[in-house]
């Protein structure tokens, strides 16, 4: 049996229906933002996910010959209801696909932990190089079906997920209900990115902290999944054998050219990526 790894990039997790303000549906997710962003910058990926299998491929169907697609079947995909009330974007559960449970995942070269609505509840047996985890799916909380999403401390179980983790993305937001899983992630001898918007970002690990600028954006069109290819970015560059501060600049480049476009379409290839660090 090869040691080789079946993918270079697997992200697990759900691929949301995403009802934006206008009304319209839009696919979503963080595996999708970033599965798309490794595939675009040259790597073999795959998405691990949970929902109605028609409605996810159809929902994906632009961007089929990009990346692999295992569905597990549920009754219903998650969808999301986003609104922005005074600048804040905010969003209801009108749907939710359930928990993924007996995963067997292929052996991959990066494996992105990429849960949005507690999908994850405890660890993922898996084989991987570097496993990145995004826990915003591990911090919410709605009180049932309609209910808007709020922030919460994670059990202690899903705290454990991060002491096996190489890396560690959150936001300024997630920081204070995070505490638990930064110093898990730090004592495991993994590193912890915290973005914060267009304000610098603050890079953890034993060796002390850093702050890493984020990239000026004249006309921002949209930051819907910028977070996570950041974070897509990011664990391809460590996996690379790039250091925390370089991962962090190829990681803002791929946000900055995210924003200024639209959707999941918006998303970057590494050309473009590799010239707009060229050119800053």
């Amino acid at each position: 049996m090869s040691d080789l790894p079946a993918y270079d990039y697997l992200a697990v997790g759900h691929v949301t229906v995403d009802i934006m303000p206008d009304g319209s549906p839009q696919a979503g997710g963080t595996v999708l933002y970033g599965a798309l962003q490794a595939a675009r910058m040259g790597l073999r990926a795959l998405v691990v996910t949970r929902g109605v299998p028609g409605e996810v491929r159809e929902l994906l169907s632009p961007f089929a010959s990009e990346f692999d697609l295992d569905v597990q079947p549920a009754p219903e995909t998650t969808t999301l209801q986003t609104s922005v009330v005074d600048g804040v974007r905010r969003q209801r559960v009108l749907a939710w696909a359930g928990e993924m449970r007996d995963l067997d995942l292929p052996r991959s070269r990066v494996l992105h932990l990429a849960p949005v609505a507690a999908e994850l509840s405890g660890r993922v047996r898996a084989q991987a190089d570097l496993v990145g985890l995004t826990p915003q799916g591990l911090v919410r909380y709605w009180p049932g079906p309609g209910g808007e999403i709020e922030m919460r401390a994670p059990s202690a179980e899903c705290s454990l997920v991060a002491s096996g983790c190489s890396a560690l993305v959150i936001s300024e937001q997630e920081r204070r209900v995070c505490a638990a899983m930064t110093e898990a992630t730090l004592a495991g001898g993994g590193v912890v990115a915290i973005t914060a918007a267009h304000r610098p970002t603050e890079l953890l690990s034993g060796r002390g902290t850093l702050s890493v600028p984020v990239q000026e954006i004249a006309e921002p069109v949209d930051d819907m999944g910028a977070g996570d290819v950041w974070a897509s970015a990011f664990f391809v560059e460590l996996a690379d054998g790039a250091d925390p501060a370089a991962a962090a600049r190829t990681a803002a480049a791929a946000a900055a050219l995210r924003v200024q476009g639209s959707g999941p379409s918006a998303v970057a290839d590494g050309r473009a990526i590799a010239a707009r660090l060229a050119a800053t």
